[in-house]
């Protein structure tokens, strides 16, 4: 709203100091500075509301340090994060972008789903929540909202990049078509050439390959936004470690967006142009302050969880942002620590249903799941695990930093993916 009334006043009165609003880097960090203050600031009275709703966490006894002490702790904080990410996008971004929308009809999307499902638990005393049908639906919902619009809105193209080579078969330029135009194409990394066509891969079905082109990214738009929000939602288990994890990822998405809508920084990189995705810098300032701002509350000892309405919100954020700035493909390195939690669980289910019956009782490879579980339970426990180590248990402050770290890790990663080819 402030970047329409000021944009407004500069285009007609020509009042001195309007015009930095037409700046995506001022606005960005207007909406990180905003975000902040409204999580630290309004968070607390948000937390004070849900402790006299006795709005508290159910922990079951997992013979886990500390565990027993969270219960009572206020959930459903998510809200706060939502408030925090919306009320900053609202005044500084550019509404009229179809990339926001987007970003904006995801948060509140999947912040109402989170919202439901905890308001079962907590008030309902269902400690299943929300039935995983419904979840699923909500998430495969969402991700086709997000295919179908990239594929018909005439606002959503790209300009493909393009090498021009010397002596020695050399990068001496990178040029850009003269038009925009809408294509099935998305960054691959670690390849030389690294635009993959979901389009060239049904090119043997002749003219139908674009149709089914974009189909197929339809599909991976849906499974991405699935795994990547129940893959936050599994990594939510300990004071920050989602939180700050996602806070990492947020800021990654930015610096590729900014890259990613900036024909000159796009072209340094060589990697595709895409018109308009320099304003979800904007969004991304507000997401991180967010983030930030809520692990302020969250860090250990936490006094606020944000339970499935965060969880599934910033997991969701992460995936169709990604898919918005074609780098979805990406994803597997950047969301590395969601990626192993989820496979932790995967894994360690399959293993007990095989050995369930050539053992005549399940065996387990991590003593406990999620993978973080695993770090924060003693070892050589009655457990039947394969991996016992490490015996003794890690403090949960401290699995959290190093979680951090390899994220930090993975993130810078995923930045020179673009440059390692």
């Amino acid at each position: 709203m402030l970047y329409h009334l000021f944009e407004y006043l500069d285009r007609t009165h020509d009042i001195p100091g309007a015009g930095m609003f037409n700046y995506i880097s001022f606005r960005a960090g207007l909406a990180f500075i905003l975000a902040m203050m409204t999580s630290s600031i309004y968070g607390k009275r948000i937390i004070a509301l849900l402790q006299r709703k006795q709005i508290g966490e159910t922990v079951r006894d997992l013979d886990l340090e500390g565990q027993l002490s969270k219960k009572g702790t206020p959930t459903m904080g998510g809200i706060i994060i939502i408030i925090a990410i919306l009320i900053p996008t609202l005044l500084a971004a550019n509404l009229t972008n179809i990339y926001v929308r987007l970003m904006m009809i995801t948060t509140v999307w999947l912040g109402g789903i989170g919202f439901l499902d905890d308001y079962i638990k907590v008030f309902k005393k269902d400690k299943n929540g929300l039935n995983g049908k419904f979840k699923i639906v909500g998430q495969v919902g969402l991700g086709l909202i997000v295919g179908v619009t990239i594929w018909l809105s005439p606002d959503i193209v790209i300009r493909e990049n393009t090498e021009i080579r010397g002596s020695e078969n050399r990068v001496e330029e990178v040029v850009y078509e003269g038009s925009n135009v809408k294509s099935t194409k998305s960054t691959i990394p670690f390849l030389k050439n690294n635009n993959l066509d979901y389009a060239g891969l049904f090119r043997w079905t002749g003219e139908n390959a674009q149709l089914l082109g974009w189909l197929f990214f339809i599909l991976v738009s849906i499974f991405i936004v699935a795994a990547v929000s129940n893959g936050a939602n599994l990594t939510d288990g300990l004071d920050g470690l989602a939180t700050g994890s996602s806070a990492i990822m947020g800021v990654t998405l930015g610096i590729l967006a900014y890259v990613s809508g900036n024909i000159n920084h796009a072209g340094y990189l060589n990697t595709m142009y895409i018109p308009g995705t320099g304003e979800l810098v904007v969004f991304a300032g507000a997401f991180i302050g967010s983030t930030i701002g809520f692990l302020w509350y969250n860090s250990y000892p936490a006094q606020v969880f944000m339970g499935d309405t965060g969880s599934l919100t910033i997991g969701g954020i992460i995936a169709v942002f990604a898919i918005a700035i074609r780098k979805e493909l990406l994803i597997p390195i950047l969301c590395g620590i969601f990626l192993v939690e989820s496979l932790s669980v995967i894994l360690q289910v399959m293993y007990f249903k095989c050995t369930k019956k050539k053992y005549g009782g399940g065996r387990r490879i991590f003593k406990m799941t999620p993978l973080h579980h695993h770090f924060q339970k003693q070892g050589n426990a009655g457990i039947q695990a394969l991996i016992q180590k490490p015996l003794k248990a890690i403090p949960e402050s401290k699995i959290v930093i190093r979680f951090w770290i390899v994220g930090m890790i993975l993130a810078a990663i995923t930045i020179i993916t673009l440059k390692i080819r």
